[in-house]
């Protein structure tokens, strides 16, 4: 019961974080964070899990009803979802999103639980220079995930950098710390994030002078039972849009992207397709199933590997390792109590998530209708005191707030923060497996291509870099040559 009652507690809280702009699910899990600290690991992951879980959910709710995202993963939802709730059918899209989310989250959970064993077992075959090459496959993976490619890669390095910052593990010798005794422990993950993600966010929200005016919906069982029913005639869109999702999840592309392509492909194969962007039901759907198929899907590799999957992969990550525990295929060895106990918890949550988001609807929307003017300074207390709160130190809360003009900075040029968080989050470990990969091989490179497993993944991830370097410069050329050869 106890764990029963934190699943509900993270659901509804991450509702919450959800709805209001300004807060994501990284930073609603990392605002909680430090109030795990004293918990058992497993009941922890339960907690910061199922907030995760809320604040996919919550997000949906906002693009549907306001059309605002509460996360950028439900930026593809607000195309079809309010339409739909424009022409009267607010309950109708909410309805859709919910099941056709649960769904999604469901077969996640599903493949998680097939394949954990295997790729853990798979995992135990790794070496540094193995681990390594998966690093930097990681880091390619997002060149090709949407978006400038040189944007991104700038943010892997600026990521990098900030992963520098500190006592090297190696040699043990200071690095970027400009003489602050402050930055001798490196630069506060959590910290960041919380500038990122939540003082960030809200500095564009301000900027753009947003109002929240939004549409009433009340949502009866009658409408889910018959969105449930009419659910089979989405099948095809449901499930390509899932696997695209675990796809997605499972190589790091995150829900995002999963989102995105997975509206691309049920537009570009729908009979409807004149009706996309004026209330199609499958315009719904397929954001939603990929959504939280693939933010479910993400925790496979941050279990399995020490690869996030995800931004909030990443900052389960920072949390893991803060309880005193390795991501990684000794994980399902010496803890197999936490693996599966998550595992098994996400069953029960998802559940859990969809009643709870379906009943709270009116309660969550209401929210929205104070004024900005009370709700933007409230996310910033929020966000300044959850800095505060992971180390009982003011050097954390300069570290949110100069990251909060970072994360604003990002927003406006269009550069992407999940690769910075991804570089800080992996940064060390790429660095240490590297040297350690060169002090065994004598500083030779051939040892990235010693043996078939870490040649094919060395080889992969070099073929990533140069297609997200390379390819969109062939994409730009080719409309000047079509537009040539008209003219010829």
């Amino acid at each position: 019961m106890y764990h029963i009652a934190l699943m509900m507690g993270g659901v509804l809280l991450g509702i919450l974080v959800g709805v209001l702009p300004g807060l994501g699910a990284p930073n609603g899990v990392t605002l909680l964070l430090p109030l795990t600290f004293t918990m058992e690991p497993v009941s922890a992951i339960i907690l910061l899990s199922s907030m995760y879980w809320g604040a996919l959910f919550g997000g949906s709710t906002t693009s549907i009803l306001f059309n605002i995202p509460g996360e950028p993963s439900s930026v593809a939802t607000t195309f079809d979802g309010y339409p739909m709730a424009r022409n009267g059918r607010a309950a109708e899209a909410l309805a859709t999103a919910f099941l056709s989310a649960g769904f999604g989250a469901m077969a996640g959970v599903i493949v998680v639980t097939l394949i954990a064993n295997a790729i853990a077992d798979f995992a135990l075959k790794f070496g540094p220079a193995e681990f390594f090459a998966v690093y930097l496959l990681t880091f390619c993976s997002y060149l090709v995930s949407g978006g400038s490619p040189l944007k991104t890669l700038a943010s892997l390095c600026i990521g990098l950098i900030l992963a520098a910052v500190g006592m090297d593990t190696v040699s043990g010798e200071v690095r970027l710390t400009f003489g602050s005794d402050t930055l001798i422990g490196g630069v506060s993950f959590l910290a960041a994030v919380v500038g990122l993600f939540g003082i960030g966010e809200l500095l564009v929200t301000v900027e753009e002078g947003l109002r929240f005016e939004g549409l009433h919906a009340r949502v009866s069982w009658k409408v889910v039972w018959q969105s449930a029913r009419n659910l089979p005639r989405h099948a095809t869109t449901l499930i390509r849009s899932t696997l695209v999702g675990c796809w997605m999840g499972i190589t790091p592309g995150g829900p995002t992207a999963a989102s995105f392509m997975s509206y691309g492909l049920a537009k570009r194969f729908s009979k409807f397709r004149a009706g996309f962007g004026k209330g199609e039901p499958d315009g719904v759907v397929a954001p939603e199933a990929a959504d939280h198929s693939a933010g479910v899907s993400a925790l496979l590799p941050m279990l399995a590997l020490g690869v996030p999957g995800s931004a909030t992969a990443a900052v389960m990550m920072g949390g893991l390792m803060i309880w005193g525990l390795q991501p990684g295929p000794m994980l399902f060895i010496e803890k197999p109590d936490f693996v599966w106990g998550l595992i098994s918890s996400m069953y029960v949550a998802n559940i859990v998530a969809v009643v709870l988001v379906l009943a709270t609807i009116p309660l969550f929307s209401s929210i929205l209708r104070l004024p900005f003017a009370v709700i933007g300074p409230l996310i910033i207390v929020i966000c300044l005191i959850g800095a505060f709160t992971i180390s009982g130190k003011m050097s954390d809360v300069y570290i949110a707030l100069a990251f909060g003009v970072v994360g604003y900075v990002f927003k406006k040029l269009d550069y992407p923060i999940a690769p910075l968080i991804l570089a800080m989050v992996l940064g060390d470990k790429t660095e240490d497996a590297f040297r350690q990969s060169m002090l065994l091989s004598e500083g030779s490179m051939s040892v990235f291509f010693s043996n078939g497993l870490v040649g094919t993944i060395f080889t992969a991830a070099i073929a990533l870099m140069l297609w997200g370097l390379l390819g969109r410069m062939f994409k730009k050329r080719s409309p000047t040559t079509a537009a040539t050869q008209t003219n010829t």
